[in-house]
């Protein structure tokens, strides 16, 4: 279970990922050149994932599916606006598309560039909540303006494991030999579920940990930390942090939004800190592989040293522990109990994560 670095009780209202109630629309990561020998295509899409659209595409126009390129995976629920990419010589194929069910062509550009996995700046979304109350639509509100100031974990959602929520189970079995699945594709997909499963237990363990740093006296916090084998250097520099996510020495900071990465010095700490304040840097969490750098020091020691896995590995890297979303807008229907929010997130981020913060609960 996920931890919730906000103190408000569980708030009561009906979320369901669908056309209606749930759309995410892709920000491309650069404009389109005008020119070249691929051809972009503006698509809406429903009732499948990304994967699925792009078979279905790659099967009408008889086409190899590694041939279209496309910047993120969609989930099969809500309304999904994104952009693939085609070879440009089938530009006149495009009717051909545009019969497949579900799926509808608003704009065509052309680039010199397949589009790849990553190449993108961002999701917007728009989301309904249903059955809300005055009362709750207070709290939400409240709760959204504490996210604006603060941002919110990065966790990752509970698309990532599956319907049933298993994903990663299988992942674990194959990293362990226990299983093996042919499809290149699905097995990186299932190892990246465990990936992401140990990335979830630890930051839910450094929110635990923030919390306590925040709530318990300087006294107090060092008898949990030796009681919990947690070895901290000075404390009352741990406690002075504002951020209620509290950087360690060792921890790997990411430029944010994008950027190359450095370990955090405690000599550097007081400037690292500002820097985190001001959205310039976040901390972030390992996803376990091959070619990765780990954290070191006091937060390697403490913290992420736990969730290393060896074995046959995909590659690993470094993901945002804490992301700041932009662009918040909502509104409350009092006439229908509805919630309507809109919201931006870095590329790889989770609505439905920023949905259960709000709901302090599981969603699905």
């Amino acid at each position: 279970m996920r931890e919730y670095f906000l103190n408000h009780s569980p708030i009561s209202f009906r979320f369901a990922q669908n056309s209606k109630d749930f759309i995410v629309s892709e920000i491309p990561l650069y404009s389109w050149s005008g020119e070249g020998e691929h051809l972009i295509l503006h698509i809406r899409k429903k009732n499948q994932t990304t994967w699925e659209m792009v078979n279905s595409i790659a099967k009408v126009l008889n086409i190899d599916s590694r041939n279209i390129g496309y910047g993120g995976l969609k989930d099969k629920h809500g309304l999904t606006i994104q952009y693939i990419s085609i070879p440009r010589k089938l530009e006149n194929r495009l009717s051909e598309i545009e019969k497949l069910p579900n799926i509808k062509i608003l704009a065509t550009h052309y680039h010199k560039n397949k589009i790849k996995i990553g190449h993108l700046k961002g999701n917007s979304f728009f989301i309904r909540l249903k059955k809300v109350s005055p009362m709750s639509a207070k709290k939400i509100a409240e709760v959204l303006k504490t996210i604006q100031e603060v941002g919110i974990p990065n966790f990752f959602g509970y698309q990532r494991f599956g319907i049933d929520g298993e994903n990663h189970k299988i992942g674990k079995e194959i990293l362990e030999g226990k299983r093996y699945i042919r499809d290149r594709k699905k097995r990186k997909f299932f190892l990246n579920s465990y990936q992401s499963y140990l990335f979830n237990l630890w930051l839910s363990e450094r929110i635990r940990f923030n919390k306590m740093v925040d709530e318990f006296s300087t006294s107090e916090l060092a008898k949990a930390l030796q009681t919990l084998g947690i070895s901290i250097q000075n404390i009352e520099v741990l406690k002075s942090q504002p951020h209620h996510f509290k950087l360690l020495e060792g921890d790997f900071m990411l430029h944010y939004p994008h950027g190359k990465g450095f370990y955090l010095k405690l000599e550097e700490l007081d400037e690292v800190v500002e820097r985190f304040q001001r959205r310039d840097i976040v901390p972030s969490g390992l996803l376990f592989g091959n070619r990765v750098k780990h954290a070191v020091g006091e937060s390697w020691d403490n913290f992420e040293k736990r969730y290393i896995e060896h074995g046959n590995l995909a590659d690993g890297g470094r993901r945002f522990a804490w992301i700041f979303p932009t662009d918040i807008e909502w509104r409350y229907r009092e006439e229908s109990f509805w919630f309507e929010l809109r919201f931006t997130l870095p590329k790889g981020s989770y609505a439905t994560s920023l949905i259960e913060e709000i709901a302090k609960r599981d969603i699905r």
